[in-house]
């Protein structure tokens, strides 16, 4: 049934404040409206072909998919106009009244107040459809969707305040007509001339042909007149099936703004054909920012699956891992089947092929930029790793066959410099290994300050022994799965008996030994008073100038671990720490001699070492009067 009333409706309360924000923010480029209304036209040419594939009809007899673009300078208008899928009226209300993003919430609490950073977070969420409004004070979208009767057609209009109306309208073709009534002060756009040019500077890269009316010079009138036949004004020709000699920067970056949504230019991008038992063409980008939904690993849409240059999936996961899910682009084959679902896709040996070429291809771009020595690539890959250097240490666990590709392209922070920048490879710290050092060593933590003043550093720093400094969440699964690179083994600072092996003199070791003889006595004594909190009690010699830490077994899950799982609310596995005190240490040696609050010392010693490594106290009530007993002794009241 039709519904013919007319509809007032109020827009989403996301839509109203990034409606306001961007006629603001995005003043100075307010061209990129035309961009973004041809790149959504050419998407909808895209859909109904992929629907007409199991449903010919579709195309109503009109299978020429184009573009047009027209203007009337006394309305003072602009009509975007294509024959693609079309809308619903229930489909207008859906895609133009409300904003279905994930990482919505999250990037208008990103909004600062300035235009100017306003503007690129504007950038990187996408803003589609809704940039006309920078430069029209009323829209009117007239569409039909493919399929349904010219009385089914839809009207949809607002002057993008806070709200919108609806209507049904007959419509004799498929596709939308987007009508914009420009502000006062826009009537640059009503001229051909720059029309045409901001086609051609963003979506000459567009495969299908964008129209407009041919101008010519009246010699009577003596002044340039629009007739009404009509010219293509782009190439119209898929970017990719080009030669890349053929193909300026520019457009590569107009192209990746275009399948990406993405007002920023990529950061880098690979284009090739590929030839043997498959073949295809891959045009891929690594873009410059994250997007706000990057950590939603359901959510995948960055590469678009074209057959023979027919559009077929713009989410084709099967094509991508799910670590390399920020990869952008397009990949055409020349062997799927035109109408090929997601179950082929999972099943295809083609698809394989595809996926693990496209795989190999994205890490040696990585590769190209963090081995190349220009300070411009070294601050690319440095910029890619600030983005999403935690998503690719994903792809340590998920893909076996790459693991030490990847492992080559992590970088961490260490105790080799002074800052927390992630910047030093495992080449990096191999080549600065001490003689007779034979283990990468680590230590994980919930931060960097954690990281870089754990207890357990200390007898490495004595030794001038680098340590890398572990800080991402991420960080914990990952190293269950790389035990070791270039045969070095990683070894954790905070775990099992500490071995230095070559590092360590023989006359070290005896020293030790006998130092470990002479607190038998008071270890077993802490053993007893902390036989609920503590495995085992040991004399360590990692420390240097704090008096105790806490260390997990060789095989048992860190204490970081342990805080991350309870923190996401998984049952962990109920394990003790081991505490290890240090035999130099005065409190220690004041401890060896303590016999009416002994067991206070003890367990002031173990609640210590439990904040020194960023735990939480089981009883912080008991370790504060404790502590304040301990404190009010000394000072003899």
């Amino acid at each position: 049934m039709v519904v013919a009333e007319k509809q007032t409706l109020g827009f989403q309360a996301e839509v109203k404040q990034l409606l306001q924000l961007m006629i603001h923010s995005l003043y100075s480029n307010k061209e990129i409206f035309l961009r973004e209304l041809i790149s959504n036209a050419s998407d909808a040419a895209d859909k109904l072909r992929f629907e007409a594939i199991n449903n010919n009809a579709l195309f109503e007899n009109d299978g020429d998919l184009k573009i047009k673009v027209t203007f009337d300078k006394a309305a003072r208008t602009i009509t975007i106009s294509d024959n693609g899928i079309g809308m619903s009226r229930e489909e207008a209300i859906e895609h133009l009244g409300t904003i279905a993003k994930s990482g919505t919430k999250e990037f208008f609490s990103r909004l600062s107040g300035d235009q100017q950073k306003d503007a690129a977070l504007i950038g990187q969420f996408g803003v589609g459809f809704y940039s006309a409004f920078i430069v029209a004070d009323r829209i009117t979208v007239d569409s039909r969707r493919a399929g349904l009767p010219a009385d089914q057609g839809v009207r949809w209009e607002s002057g993008g305040e806070g709200d919108f109306s609806v209507e049904s309208i007959d419509k004799a073709s498929r596709g939308t007509d987007i009508t914009l009534h420009l502000r006062e002060g826009e009537d640059e756009f009503l001229s051909v001339w720059k029309l045409k040019s901001v086609i051609r500077k963003y979506s000459d890269h567009i495969s299908l042909s964008i129209l407009m009316q041919k101008e010519e010079w009246d010699e009577e009138k003596k002044e340039t007149v629009v007739k009404d036949e009509f010219e293509t004004v782009n190439q119209a020709s898929a970017l990719w099936s080009r030669s890349k000699s053929d193909i300026t920067p520019e457009q590569y970056e107009e192209f990746y703004k275009h399948v990406s949504h993405d007002f920023e230019a990529p950061l880098a991008y690979t284009h090739n054909r590929v030839e043997g038992r498959s073949e295809y063409t891959q045009l891929l980008y690594i873009p410059t920012r994250a997007p706000f939904d990057l950590w939603d690993r359901n959510k995948r849409g960055g590469i678009k699956l074209y057959v023979k240059r027919v559009f077929i999936m713009d989410d084709a996961e099967q094509l991508m891992p799910v670590y390399l899910r920020f990869v952008k682009g397009v990949i055409d084959s020349a062997d799927l089947p035109l109408n090929v679902s997601r179950e082929i896709l999972q099943e295809s040996r083609d698809v394989k092929v595809i996926r693990e070429g496209s795989t190999k291809r994205v890490l040696g771009l990585l590769e190209e930029l963090a081995n190349n020595d220009e300070q411009e690539q070294k601050d690319k890959y440095a910029t890619f790793w600030t983005e999403f250097g935690q998503v690719l240490k994903e792809g340590i666990g998920e893909d076996q066959g790459n693991k030490e590709r990847i492992a080559k392209l992590l970088r961490f922070a260490s105790t080799h410099n002074d800052s927390d920048a992630q910047t030093v490879s495992f080449a990096d710290y191999i080549g600065r290994m001490k003689e007779g050092q034979d283990k990468i060593f680590y230590v994980t933590a919930d931060n960097y300050a954690a990281a870089k003043n754990s207890p357990h550093l200390e007898i490495f720093r004595k030794k001038g022994v680098e340590v890398l400094l572990l800080t991402d969440r991420v960080d914990e699964w990952m190293l269950s799965f790389l035990q070791d690179v270039d045969g070095k083994e990683l070894a954790s600072v905070a775990k099992g008996d500490l071995d230095l092996g070559k590092l360590e003199d023989e006359a070290e070791k005896k020293q030790h030994e006998e130092t470990e003889s002479q607190y038998k006595e008071l270890v077993e004594k802490m053993k007893t008073a902390l036989s609920d909190k503590a495995k085992d009690v040991r004399v360590t010699f990692r420390l240097t100038d704090s008096p105790a830490c806490l260390v997990a077994d060789e095989h048992e899950l860190s204490g970081n671990l342990l805080r991350m799982l309870k923190a996401a609310g998984q049952n962990a596995p109920e394990s003790k720490p081991i505490l290890e005190i240090n035999p130099d240490h005065a409190l220690v040696q004041r401890l060896k001699y303590e016999e009416a609050k002994f067991n206070d010392w003890a367990h002031i010693l173990f609640d210590q070492a439990t904040l020194a490594e960023g735990g939480n106290l089981a009883d912080p009530a008991g370790f504060v009067k404790r502590l304040n007993e301990m404190l009010l002794g000394m000072a003899g009241k």
